[in-house]
C-alpha cells in the first residue's frame, strides 16, 4: 500500500486570523483519512497577537481540535524562552521531535520531547525524526542557552534507529529552511517536510521527497510515499471550514481585546510575502514610520524578517491586525551614530539573511533616509537622511527593535553600547501610530536597487 503525509508549517500569524485558521483545519480533515499521517514542521506556537497573549498556548488548543501526529521546534517556537518551549511541547497532544538540540551535552528536553517516534498509518510504519535549524540560537537570543548541531548526521543516526526498529519508511519534519535539499540527499530518508523558509516547494532530490508549504496556513503540502513518491500542494479551501476553530480563535480575540478597531484603510495595504521583505513597500513604509513617529529618531530600520505576511489591510484594521505585522516582545531602542557608522548600518540594508539561502530581494525597509545601490558592484552609492547627503562627521539617531540591536544576524553596525533610550514595545508603537496617525502609507521606493526592479522568483 502507499502511505500519505499532510503537512502544514509556520502557522505563525495565521492564529490570529479564525476564518484563514478554520479553513486549513476543514481542509486538512477534507484530505484526510485514518491512514493519513499529519505533521508540522515548526514555527506553528508563535509569533502572533494570540501567541503573545497566551504565551503561545493558543497554538495548544488548536492542535487540540485538529489532532496532528508530530512536530517539530522552529525558531519561533523560543520567542518566550527555552523552558516555555519545553512546556509547550509537553503540552502539546501531538509527539514533539528534535534531535540536534541540546544543553550541556544533554539532548534539549529529553523528558518532554524525542527524537523521532514511529507512527502507525495503516498496516505500514512510518519512521519521524525532527530537526530545528543549526543556526536557532543566531536567529534567536532567546534560543542562546540551547545549541543546535547539524542536522544531517542526527538524521543518519535516527533513520538508521527507526528502520531498525520496523519502519518502512522514514520522513524527516525540519525547520531547517533549504537545508532541506542537503538533508535529503545526503542521508537515507523517504521525504523530508520542511519549513523556515516560506516559500511553497515541490521537489524530488535523489529519490526523497521535499515540500514545504509556505507559512500562515495558505497551503498543505501532501506526499505519497511508495516506490515512486509523489507531491502536491493544496491551497486551502474555504469551502470546508472548521467552525470549532473559528469559534475558539474569535472568542479568545474578544477576549483580549484584540478585536478593536484602531484605524480603516481605504485603499488595500498589500501584507504579501514580498511587501514584507522587501523595501519600497507600503507596508514596510508605515511600519518603520511608526517607529521614527514614536522615538523622534532621525532614521528607522526594520530588518525583512521583522513584519508578517498576511491578508491586505483594508476596511476595519484592529488591534490584532496591527500587532501581527510585527507580533514580538523586542522593545524599541534609539541609539546614537555617527554618520560614518550610519553609513555602515546602511551598508547593511541589502544583505538581511543572506547567508541563510533566502532570496537576494530581501532588503531592510527605511524611513527618514533614501538610499541608491548598485547591485552589480555591490556598493551604497548615494544615502540622505531628511533629504540631505549623509554628513559623516555628523551624529544622528536610528530607531530599531531590540532583535536588531541584539544580534548580527542583520545588522551588525550598532549594539547595546549605542543605544540612548528605549521607548517600550515596538508592536505597541505600531498600534499607536495607527490610532493615531492613521495608515495611509506613501508607496514611494525608498532604497533604490537594480535587482528590485527585476521580477521576483518563480516557486513550484
Amino acid at each position: 500500500m502507499t502511505v500519505r503525509l499532510l503537512h502544514y508549517s509556520d502557522l505563525e500569524t495565521a492564529l490570529d486570523e479564525p476564518e484563514q485558521c478554520g479553513a486549513l483545519a476543514g481542509t486538512i480533515a477534507a484530505l484526510r483519512d485514518e491512514e493519513t499521517v499529519l505533521v508540522g514542521s515548526g514555527d506553528n506556537t508563535a509569533p502572533g497577537a494570540l501567541s503573545l497573549e497566551t504565551t503561545g498556548r493558543i497554538a495548544v488548543s488548536f492542535f487540540e481540535l485538529v489532532e496532528p501526529d508530530a512536530d517539530t521546534f522552529g525558531n519561533h517556537d523560543f520567542d518566550f524562552g527555552s523552558d516555555t518551549a519545553r512546556e509547550l511541547a509537553d503540552a502539546a497532544p501531538q509527539e514533539w521531535l528534535c534531535a540536534n538540540a541540546t544543553v550541556d551535552g544533554e539532548r534539549f528536553a529529553d523528558a518532554e520531547t524525542e527524537p523521532s517516534t514511529l507512527v502507525e498509518a495503516g498496516a505500514e510504519q512510518v519512521g519521524i525524526v525532527g530537526v530545528a535549524h543549526p543556526k536557532t540560537d543566531v536567529m534567536n537570543p532567546a534560543a542562546e542557552d540551547v545549541t543546535f548541531e547539524d542536522p544531517v548526521q542526527a538524521v543518519r543516526q535516527e533513520a538508521n534507529r527507526l528502520r531498525e526498529a520496523g519502519a518502512d519508511y522514514v520522513v524527516v519534519i525540519s525547520h531547517c529552511g533549504r537545508t532541506d535539499e542537503r538533508i535529503a540527499a545526503e542521508t537515507d530518508v523517504d521525504a523530508v517536510v520542511g519549513g523556515h523558509v516560506h516559500d511553497v516547494h515541490e521537489a524530488v532530490v535523489e529519490g526523497t521527497a521535499v515540500v514545504r508549504p509556505g507559512r500562515a496556513g495558505r497551503y498543505v503540502s501532501e506526499v505519497v510515499l511508495g516506490d515512486d513518491a509523489r507531491t502536491a500542494v493544496h491551497q486551502v479551501d474555504d469551502g470546508h471550514v472548521d467552525d470549532d476553530v473559528v469559534a475558539l480563535l474569535r472568542e479568545k480575540h474578544s477576549e483580549y481585546g484584540l478585536d478593536e478597531v484602531v484605524t480603516t484603510v481605504e485603499t488595500p495595504i498589500p501584507r504579501t510575502e514580498e511587501a514584507a521583505t522587501t523595501a519600497g513597500s507600503t507596508i514596510g513604509s508605515l511600519v518603520t514610520d511608526a517607529l521614527r513617529w514614536k522615538t523622534g529618531a532621525d532614521v528607522a530600520l526594520s530588518p525583512p524578517g521583522g513584519i508578517r505576511s498576511g491578508d491586505p489591510l483594508v476596511g476595519d484594521v484592529t488591534v490584532s491586525d496591527i500587532i501581527s505585522l510585527s507580533p514580538y516582545e523586542d522593545e524599541l531602542a534609539l541609539v546614537e551614530l555617527s554618520g560614518e557608522r550610519l553609513r555602515e548600518a546602511f551598508v547593511a540594508v541589502p544583505f538581511g539573511y543572506h547567508d541563510d539561502g533566502f532570496p537576494d530581494r530581501h532588503c531592510s525597509h527605511v524611513s527618514g533616509a533614501r538610499l541608491r545601490w548598485d547591485d552589480e558592484v555591490g556598493e551604497l552609492v548615494e544615502a540622505t537622511v531628511d533629504g540631505e547627503p549623509l554628513d559623516p562627521d555628523e551624529t544622528y539617531t536610528l530607531a530599531a527593535d531590540d532583535y536588531v540591536i541584539e544580534t548580527n544576524h542583520v545588522n551588525d553596525a550598532f549594539g547595546e553600547d549605542d543605544v540612548i533610550e528605549r521607548y517600550g514595545l515596538g508592536r505597541d508603537a505600531i498600534v499607536e501610530f495607527a490610532r493615531e496617525v492613521g495608515f495611509d502609507g506613501e508607496t514611494t521606493r525608498r532604497v533604490e536597487r537594480p535587482r528590485l526592479d527585476e521580477p521576483p522568483e518563480q516557486t513550484n
